[in-house]
């Protein structure tokens, strides 16, 4: 199934290059799991609230989500289908429309957020001339870096498009080698101040999704992150990538003995002055 990349503008990506949005973040050799936004380590969390709302309110959040989830793995008619796409270009506030095609599917835009918590590993740069016209020896090894969290990309797919071809197409566009694996796709909705995180099978069609929930991104968004619904399968990790995980681990578990250090050192700190202002009765 191919899969385009457009800006917003609507213009076929057919070069190369590519945009990537992101703020003021920039990529790191070195990333904490404190960094990792917390509200995707659970299918729900308070977002704004530890309370939590009235039961009947969260069953009906559920109920609404569910048959939002339902709605997009049905088979709708032609008709369904466009009047929903009718609805759907009318609440958008851009130039990322839907399209029906003649044979019933339609196309349009998603866009999915990266919240990559490891690394992705790039191929090696291609070999080179050198000043005097020979061939320059090029690195063997892979290149590995982190993605700035808030990176983000659209991408013009088809209704017939699944969330596996989705993860396979961003990894082509941003060349990572990595095995895709080892990524899932996932579909974060917010209701009733809470935050829900679904993980997206490989055939589901997220497009479906993003026209049964509509333009809204509190409503419906895409989030890329690592697959982690179980044992982490290390052998599916390179020897460079091995390697740097355990640099990671050992920065973050000096960094955490030195916190603990500091923290017993300020104690004792505090308890020596009490006694030495306190007065023997």
């Amino acid at each position: 199934m191919a899969v385009s990349m457009k800006d917003e503008a609507g213009n076929s990506d057919k070069s190369p290059s590519f945009e990537m949005t992101w703020g003021s973040s920039t990529s790191s050799g070195y990333c904490s799991e404190e960094d990792s936004d917390s509200e995707f380590e659970q299918y729900f969390t308070a977002r704004t609230s530890f309370f939590p709302k009235t039961r009947k309110a969260n069953v009906n959040a559920n109920v609404k989500k569910d048959e939002q989830i339902e709605w997009g793995k049905q088979e709708l008619t032609t008709a369904d289908i466009q009047q929903k796409v009718k609805e759907y270009n009318v609440q958008i506030n851009s130039n990322l429309f839907m399209n029906m095609n003649k044979d019933g599917s339609y196309t349009g835009f998603i866009k999915v957020q990266f919240k990559l918590a490891r690394p992705v590993s790039v191929p090696p740069p291609k070999k080179g001339h050198d000043a005097g016209g020979r061939k320059a020896p090029g690195v063997k090894r892979r290149t590995s870096f982190y993605l700035p969290k808030d990176a983000s990309k659209h991408l013009h797919i088809s209704s017939r498009t699944s969330a596996r071809e989705v993860i396979e197409a961003l990894l082509k566009k941003f060349t990572v080698v990595d095995n895709p694996g080892k990524f899932a796709l996932f579909e974060r909705s917010e209701r009733h101040d809470q935050v829900y995180i679904r993980k997206l099978s490989d055939d589901e069609r997220p497009l479906r999704l993003r026209l049964a929930a509509g333009p809204n991104e509190k409503a419906l968004s895409f989030v890329l992150k690592e697959n982690e619904t179980g044992e982490v399968n290390w052998h599916a990790f390179s020897m460079p990538e091995l390697k740097n995980f355990l640099r990671i681990l050992q920065r973050e578990e000096e960094e955490h003995v030195k916190q603990i250090v500091q923290r017993y050192a300020l104690a004792r700190t505090k308890m020596q002055e009490a006694l030495t202002g306190s007065t023997p009765g």
